[in-house]
């Protein structure tokens, strides 16, 4: 199979490391990868968010197989595209990966659909924002209801605040609170067969016991032990079928990678938003621990072929991966850093770049997710924070506390 992976950040050097590792893949390439992704993938120049341009990079490698990395290019209608050539692709259509694109077109779905999830309403002036502040209460939780890399959240207890993003946005969604731990849970799905990866937690804020700013994510972690038995078959009972479903009943099937984010509540699982991507850096730790071959799981995705797939196959022990972020991450990051160390196994490029001497620099906010695994989740973190410790970036920022809770045994639902 000759598959091409579109995407620059961690999440598609976690994809390429795991398209790479698949016996059916014998060309991989990637546009416009990363010095990471260079190591398994044969690099082309893209605009990925031009449809008519990654499609024609599709034909001229004869690609069997396009893999959608980021948001962007799906909301573009990149996987339009690439099937309009004859080319399967996994990655929404342009129209079923709304459910990212608008937060207020994802919450109209969940409400026909009756998934659970909090109230909310849809703001495009700031008197509704004021009215619905007022009605829903602190924390206050203000979404930007279009992309934004997974930064466009504000939750506060100061108004000021909440009144601030929302003006900045313009049209936001202003929701309920939920409580309770945050889960990630992404399914493979050809628009009606679905097929559930195991679940991870991230970590949003910058630093160490959640504090800080909202970032993209600062590290992740998987298996969940602490999580419920049955989660994922609810999950699927209560959310993803009833969705799969009324984007069907809409003309709008949604293929590809429905991203669930939830927060385990008192009242059980849900929705604080959906993604139509794999989530950065959940993949990472996913991918590590997927024993089942990868581009034969997206090919049936894309094909349509998904029910008859083999079950999936999960390699024992767990994963983790730090986030290595540059100097004044989540503001404008230092770029241009040399980083030492990078170059081995279980580093994962995100923002790295060569400068014109070949060295390897910072090119971004979040430079390396360095990701490890281990018989079990101490073994995991020590063996992750060990390698953190031997990647030399100036001024890098990471947390020390990921998955730290959960060691502890300190995570309650």
């Amino acid at each position: 199979m000759r598959v091409l992976l579109i995407g620059s950040g961690g999440r598609e050097h976690a994809l390429a490391v795991g398209l790479s590792a698949d016996p059916s893949v014998d060309f991989l390439a990637a546009a416009p990868g990363n010095p990471g992704i260079a190591q398994v993938a044969e690099l082309h120049e893209v605009k990925v968010t031009d449809p008519a341009a990654v499609a024609a990079l599709a034909v001229e490698l004869s690609a069997d197989l396009v893999v959608v990395g980021p948001e962007a290019p799906l909301v573009a209608g990149v996987a339009d595209a690439v099937r309009a050539k004859g080319i399967a692709c996994f990655g929404p259509s342009a129209a079923a990966a709304k459910l990212e694109g608008s937060k207020a077109f994802a919450k109209e779905v969940m409400s026909a659909a009756g998934v659970p999830t909090a109230r909310s309403f849809a703001c495009t002036d700031m008197a509704a924002v004021r009215s619905a502040l007022d009605e829903l209460g602190t924390p206050y939780v203000v979404k930007n209801d279009g992309l934004a890399a997974g930064k466009g959240v504000v939750v506060t207890d100061d108004l000021e605040e909440a009144l601030i993003h929302a003006e900045a946005c313009g049209s936001v969604v202003i929701e309920e609170y939920l409580s309770g731990p945050e889960v990630s849970l992404f399914v493979v799905t050809d628009g009606t067969a679905a097929a559930p990866l195991m679940p991870a937690q991230d970590f949003k804020r910058l630093s160490d016991g959640d504090e800080g700013p909202n970032t993209g994510g600062m590290g992740a972690y998987a298996p969940l032990d602490w999580a419920p038995g049955d989660l994922v078959e609810r999950v699927l009972r209560e959310t993803v079928e009833p969705t799969l479903a009324e984007m069907r009943r809409r003309g709008t099937p949604f293929a590809g990678l429905l991203y669930v984010g939830l927060a385990l509540t008192p009242d059980g699982p849900k929705v604080i938003e959906f993604n139509a991507r794999f989530g950065d850096p959940e993949t990472q730790v996913v991918l590590a621990l997927l024993d089942t071959p990868l581009a034969g799981l997206l090919n049936a995705a894309a094909t349509g072929t998904l029910a008859s797939h083999p079950a999936l196959t999960w390699k024992d022990g767990s994963a983790i991966t730090i986030v290595m972020a540059s100097h004044n991450y989540p503001g404008v990051p230092r770029t241009g850093d040399v980083i030492e160390g990078a170059e081995r196994p279980g580093v994962i490029h995100a923002g790295t770049a060569r400068n014109p001497d070949g060295a390897l620099i910072s090119a971004g906010g979040r430079v390396l997710s360095v990701t490890a695994t281990g018989a079990d989740l101490p073994g995991a973190r020590e063996a992750a924070y060990a390698l953190v410790k031997d990647v030399r970036l100036d001024g890098a920022q990471y947390r020390t506390d990921i998955a730290l809770r959960a060691v502890e045994g300190k995570i309650k639902i």
